[in-house]
């Protein structure tokens, strides 16, 4: 039933600043915009918003709303929170690494994961974003047949620490 990804949407401040990042470094097309006045259910979005899609090889996209008449915390996100993960070509790892340090962005990795190994920015929104290159011959790692992946996950759920709640 489902076919894949169409699209991820995600807030940002300024439409033309996320603009620079996704198309202008990453090389992903803006390939479609959208201004909202009001919402297919009649709602208002007030001062308007501006709905942005990046295209990936695939077809899918990354997709974001700059509504400046609602509010919204922009923070910068952790890892473990919230990051995008692109797959790219292995070499593009060194290439997008040394085009990131020459503009002066914040940039981590070369990452090991095993399976892949990764590279991570972050973009104006404060969102993390990685880049990640399959590593040949662990493709095993995504077959559930031989990754063992309900097992583990049926482990850390019988033994996982108890979570720590905000005071």
């Amino acid at each position: 039933m489902i076919k894949g990804l169409h699209h991820n949407a995600y807030r940002c401040r300024d439409s033309e600043e996320t603009r620079r990042f996704y198309e202008d470094f990453l090389g992903l097309p803006l390939v479609h915009t959208l201004k909202i006045e009001q919402t297919k259910t009649g709602r208002s979005t007030g001062t308007g918003v501006l709905h942005t899609f990046f295209q990936l090889d695939d077809g899918s996209c990354l997709a974001f709303f700059e509504a400046p008449g609602m509010p919204f915390e922009f923070k910068d996100q952790h890892d473990f929170d919230l990051h995008i993960a692109l797959e790219v070509e292995p070499e593009a790892l060194d290439t997008m690494f040394a085009k990131g340090k020459a503009e002066g962005r914040e940039i981590r990795g070369v990452s090991d994961h095993g399976f892949i190994r990764s590279i991570y920015f972050r973009d104006p929104n404060g969102y993390v974003i990685e880049l990640a290159a399959k590593v040949p011959g662990r493709e095993s790692a995504m077959d559930p047949r031989k990754s063992h992946a309900r097992e583990i996950l049926n482990e850390w759920q019988a033994n996982k620490p108890k979570q720590a709640h905000a005071a």
